[in-house]
């Protein structure tokens, strides 16, 4: 396994220093991206999601090819509450579908986890499409955060205490000398989680994105690689999960190979086009993002944001 993905590596190298960069669009064709396309849909990234950002990188690691202040981007400290372990033990006691959407029917559905009785393919790295509900008038919605929200408690009327009957002046407190000095809390109560960095890169050789994570523990120390696989699904961990040299990183990183991404979008632009939407390149990395959650379920970078896929055809 080491030594074939070492001789693809080499290979993989050697023809992106011998060809040269997509220029003419493929994008409904086979899924992939131009760099300029690339560019673009970051940019759209970046503004509907300040949270990303595009980085420049080391100079002596900048691809010519891109323009300098925008080698890759990268989301900081999302938050990573739980193991995928405990995802896919909800997803095997819901029978197989977990709703990640929260609402109706029509969301996404967690992809990790298979069926029993399912028989491996080429295309068990696929999500499937019949999960994938897409319309112009139900247009693809974020998957919610796990951190739940709960309810203020009633605030006190400070006004009642201005009255002169609500004043005790021989109150202990109120004659206390010296000041009460503040408790750490209990730790025991706090909760401590896993952050990641989640970066995005143009891989010139399958042209299309590829997410990279570095992860770190509860105490702000930077994860093994092979503890970030923790944080994977484990029908993809060590599987289209590798670890790698990042491209303008230092450090070997976790990252989703992208050898099936030209396929995975091409499937999806599909059934966009089946319903009627015409996809929009600059909204690429939103759908990308979409079925990468499938990879990592747990890590909750930011795409918590409702948008149109593309424009119907039919007007």
């Amino acid at each position: 396994m080491v030594l074939s993905q070492k001789l693809h590596d080499a290979f993989k190298g050697t023809v992106e220093r011998i060809t040269g960069p997509r220029t003419v669009s493929a994008f409904k064709e086979k899924g992939v991206l131009s760099v300029t396309e690339f560019v673009v849909a970051g940019d759209n990234l970046v503004s509907k999601c300040p949270t990303w950002s595009w980085e420049s990188g080391e100079p002596s690691k900048r691809k010519p090819y891109l323009p300098p202040e925008k080698q890759f981007l990268i989301t900081r400290n999302v938050p990573c509450l739980r193991r995928a372990a405990s995802v896919e033990e909800e997803y095997e006691a819901a029978g197989g579908e977990v709703l990640l959407d929260g609402e109706d029917n029509d969301g996404w559905l967690a992809t990790h986890g298979k069926p029993k009785d399912n028989k491996h393919d080429e295309d068990d790295d696929l999500p499937s499409m019949e999960i994938l509900e897409i319309s112009q008038k139900n247009p693809i919605r974020s998957i919610p955060s796990y951190f739940g929200g709960e309810e203020e408690e009633d605030i006190p009327d400070m006004a009642e205490y201005d009255e002169p009957d609500n004043l005790i002046e021989t109150d202990p407190a109120t004659l206390q000398s010296t000041y009460l000095v503040a408790e750490e809390p209990d730790e025991d109560n706090i909760l401590r989680t896993r952050t990641y960095d989640v970066s995005i890169t143009y891989d010139k050789y399958y042209q299309t994105p590829r997410v990279w994570l570095t992860g770190y523990d509860e105490s702000k120390m930077l994860l093994q690689p092979e503890l970030v696989l923790e944080d994977v699904s484990q029908d993809h961990a060590h599987k289209t999960v590798t670890i790698e040299d990042h491209p303008h990183l230092p450090g070997k990183h976790a990252s989703v190979h992208p050898c099936r991404h030209g396929a995975v979008m091409k499937k999806i632009i599909d059934v966009l086009m089946s319903r009627g939407v015409e996809p929009e390149v600059d909204k690429y990395l939103f759908l990308f993002l979409k079925f990468v959650a499938s990879v990592i379920p747990t890590i909750e970078y930011d795409y918590t944001m409702d948008f149109d896929v593309g424009s119907s055809s039919n007007r």
